[in-house]
């Protein structure tokens, strides 16, 4: 389906992607944080890091959503005996023309499906380094742009499964989410017997390429308040200084904490959250929802925590409970509004920083009011 309407409200935004999440839960059984982070990582121009033992559809996922959202997909099986040319591509001979020919890889797609990429060793996954950040491939001296959208969908086993490599930290920080992939209930796991126990349901396209671009456009436009992305900010400090804001505790489970990536990530996750949830505007609570799946990948735990098994996840709220949030309150601000394009209410007071000042925030910068969902 492809939107010919020169404009489109938030609500019709988020009517138009519930119709594809509904397509793709026809074939999903349950699952659906990971259905939503995985909106939120193409509508934020981010890359999916999904985790989770064997069967738990991580591949059939991303799979269904390649084919509800249009667009070119490829997959490939990451495997031991790998090399970066049979991903990004090479240069050939070719003796009939007597010259050198580029032969591209299958990252040349809208939608890549890295299957299992921790069973490639470490040189292999380098190999998706420039193109998950630059989104071009570099051959021979000469730079290959990949199409627009591009959206790389890894999946990978936990590091106790056999057989597999731990990502190396600079390709996990190209990821905008990690999305941690558990077992279906008792109820869903029924449902899924009865649903693929005859033929499985075929996924509809839902919109193509195009409507993609238009959606992360209206997601760039969002309105962030100052105050909400000091949040960010100061969160992505916590994990570097917890001591600084009052989670001394962690201190010496973190040997490296996020980058200003993830400061970025934080933002832009959050952005796409609200397009997602029907709003024009990013709430504290779309921050606080989105943060443990940007963050918890890009933490280099100590010696210390990996001794005795403390999950990043749990230091990550341990992070998220030392620095408080926004707080919103009504205030009428009808030039904020006009300026921000904020609907009509709202305002916004925060919480001191460790250092006893208060984020910094513009003259006249309204923030709206929390909407019952």
């Amino acid at each position: 389906m492809t939107d010919t309407e020169p404009t489109r409200t938030p609500a019709q935004d988020a009517e138009l992607l519930e119709k594809a999440l509904f397509e793709i839960k026809r074939v999903i059984v349950g699952q659906d944080r990971m259905i939503e982070r995985m909106f939120v990582a193409l509508l934020a121009r981010g890359h999916c890091l999904l985790e989770g033992v064997p069967g738990v559809a991580k591949t059939l996922a991303v799979e269904t959503l390649a084919r509800v959202v249009g667009g070119n997909f490829a997959r490939m099986q990451f495997t031991p005996d790998l090399v970066p040319a049979d991903i990004i591509g090479t240069r050939i001979y070719r003796q009939s023309s007597e010259k050198f020919d580029v032969e591209l890889g299958p990252v040349f797609v809208n939608f890549l499906l890295a299957d299992e990429i921790n069973r490639a060793p470490a040189k292999v996954q380098s190999a998706m380094l420039e193109v998950m950040s630059e989104k071009q491939v570099s051959i021979g001296g000469e730079t290959h742009k990949v199409p627009d959208p591009f959206l790389v969908m890894a999946t990978q086993n936990p590091i106790e499964q056999e057989g597999v490599y731990p990502l190396p930290e600079a390709q996990r920080d190209r990821f905008l989410l990690k999305i941690v992939v558990g077992y279906p209930t008792d109820a869903e796991e029924r449902e899924i017997v009865y649903r693929m126990g005859v033929a499985p349901p075929r996924p509809e396209p839902v919109f193509q390429a195009d409507d993609i671009l238009r959606l992360q456009a209206k997601a760039d436009g969002i309105f962030i308040h100052n105050a909400l992305v000091d949040y960010a900010v100061r969160l992505v400090l916590a994990t570097r200084r917890p001591a600084d804001f009052g989670a001394g505790d962690v201190a010496g489970l973190i040997q490296y904490g996020a980058s200003p990536r993830a400061s970025l990530g934080l933002i832009r996750a959050t952005r796409a959250l609200a397009v997602l949830r029907g709003r024009d505007y990013a709430l504290p609570q779309d921050l606080q929802d989105i943060a443990a799946d940007v963050l918890r990948h890009r933490l280099v735990l100590s010696y210390d925590a990996l001794a005795d098994g403390v999950p990043a996840e749990d230091i990550v709220e341990r992070v998220m409970a030392a620095v408080p949030p926004p707080t919103v309150t009504p205030r009428q601000d009808a030039d904020a509004r006009q300026q921000h394009h904020v609907p009509p209410h709202g305002g916004v007071t925060t919480h001191q920083s460790p250092g006893g000042q208060s984020p910094s925030r513009p003259a006249g910068s309204g923030w709206p009011a929390p909407e019952s969902r």
